[in-house]
């Protein structure tokens, strides 16, 4: 008489989940990941504040590549925002504005229009009253930035799609895609895909342990009924597996014993060295305020509202006033603006809450690392133009500054200062990059004096 035995169906399950993941990974692995965030950042808009106007100033209906090129960045941080080149925004369309207007007037309207109306200037008061009375800011530009700005709208004039015909400096209306929009809609569609066969292979699996889970009982109803079967298979076909007697072994109490312990003991470490971190804090703030929508859909540029971030040691929370260059005519209806104009006619700062904030021990300048090193707001505070609320990406310890130190190449070119250093770095280092941590930038008194 053959013996039958019933094997156990734990290692065919095994095999089976081990196939799916692995498949699963090989997925992921083909469409790719999220990119990360580099050191050079995804800039929203130009840097303007980056980009001085350094090269000379062009005649206003014309001009050098460079200068115009530097209008560009400077349009685009600090004018995108209210006038577009062939059409009407907050302000009025600027073409053609060195044919209506000379330099010797555009240059103190931009730095100073108030004071222009104020002088009962023709031209300044019929502007200003026809664009609804609203008050154009004061910009700290020299006469060369100004210039160039002008070069650069003279030669944007006439032009079909310009790169700010919707103020946002992107040549791209709100809700169209552009070619980063494409290659970010491909990759959705295909991450969506993936995700859709995942969910399929899952179901597939079930369906499989459901179908072998039933047809092994229906195979011991069927053994159960045969009469040729020995007292060993009986034993075999009616067995049953005894989960206590895996709770009371010695062995495997005190293996879950010594695994609860390091897991305490781990959690205890991580929690006495996370004391003080806030990474991933994401406080409500007063006002629903979107940097998805502004510095990322409408591609305002970050120097526009944080104005001193390229000139300064703190990068300065943007006033009210600030807000109703633009809002003083878009969205006025809407209940979080209105929030806007009660904290004006109170005369009251709006109370945001800060979440970005280094202890009083650490010294940061915020324009040496952004006008100087040239470092991108997504280095530090991550994809910010993607958040519809703000939340602190990096961990900002002094281990995380001091590996950007040690990895972050300095940018010597054209600066006497670094010459010699660079000299001795690389007669006693050989090919390896003079970096910031070269300079001294590890050394403690950097950073805490």
């Amino acid at each position: 008489m053959n013996s039958i035995r019933l094997r156990p169906l734990s290692r065919l399950f095994l095999a089976l989940f081990l196939t799916v993941a692995t498949i699963g990974e090989s997925l992921a692995q083909a469409v790719g990941s999220a990119p990360a965030v580099s050191k050079e950042g995804v800039a929203p808009g130009a840097t303007a504040a980056a980009t001085p106007a350094t090269a000379a100033a062009p005649a206003a209906g014309g001009g050098d590549a460079a200068a115009i090129a530097a209008g560009d960045a400077l349009f685009k941080g600090n004018c995108a925002q209210c006038h577009a080149v062939n059409e009407v925004v907050v302000g009025p369309a600027l073409a053609g504005i060195s044919k209506r207007r000379p330099m010797s007037w555009i240059i103190p309207w931009v730095k100073n229009s108030s004071k222009m109306v104020a002088s009962g200037d023709e031209y300044s008061v019929k502007i200003f009253n026809q664009y609804s009375k609203q008050q154009m800011p004061s910009f700290q530009l020299s006469d060369q930035e100004i210039t160039s700005i002008v070069a650069w709208v003279t030669s944007q004039e006439g032009k079909a799609t310009g790169p700010n015909d919707n103020a946002n400096g992107t040549g791209i209306k709100p809700g169209e895609q552009g070619p980063a929009g494409g290659a970010d809609t491909a990759e959705a569609g295909a991450g969506k895909y993936m995700n859709v066969l995942l969910i399929v292979l899952v179901v597939v699996l079930i369906v499989l342990v459901v179908t072998l889970v039933i047809i092994a009982n229906i195979m011991k109803d069927v053994l159960r009924g045969r009469k040729d079967l020995d007292g060993r298979d009986r034993e075999i076909l009616e067995q049953r597996f005894d989960f206590s007697k895996i709770y009371k072994s010695t062995a495997v109490r005190a293996i879950v014993g010594v695994v609860f312990v390091l897991a305490v003991l781990y959690e205890s470490i991580q929690g006495a060295m996370g004391v003080g971190l806030q990474q991933g804090y994401q406080p409500t703030q007063p006002i629903a305020f979107s940097h998805k929508l502004h510095a990322g859909e409408h591609q305002i540029n970050c120097a526009y509202c944080h104005t001193s971030v390229y000139k300064s040691k703190s990068a300065n929370i943007p006033s009210a006033n600030i807000c109703m260059n633009c809002h003083s005519q878009i969205k006025t209806e809407s209940p979080e603006i209105k929030k806007i104009y009660r904290a004006i006619e109170r005369k009251q700062p709006i109370q945001w809450v800060r979440i970005h904030n280094l202890p009083d021990l650490a010294y940061f300048n915020h324009s040496q690392h952004t006008q100087v090193g040239g470092i991108e707001c997504q280095t530090c505070h991550g994809p910010i133009q993607n958040m519809d609320v703000v939340y602190q990406y990096s961990p900002l310890t002094m281990g995380w500054c001091i590996n950007c130190h040690r990895e972050t190449p300095l940018n010597t070119k054209g600066n006497g200062y670094y010459d010699n250093l660079v000299k001795l770095h690389d007669k006693s280092n050989g090919a390896v990059p003079f970096t910031v941590s070269s300079n001294g930038g590890t050394e403690c008194s950097k950073c805490h004096y």
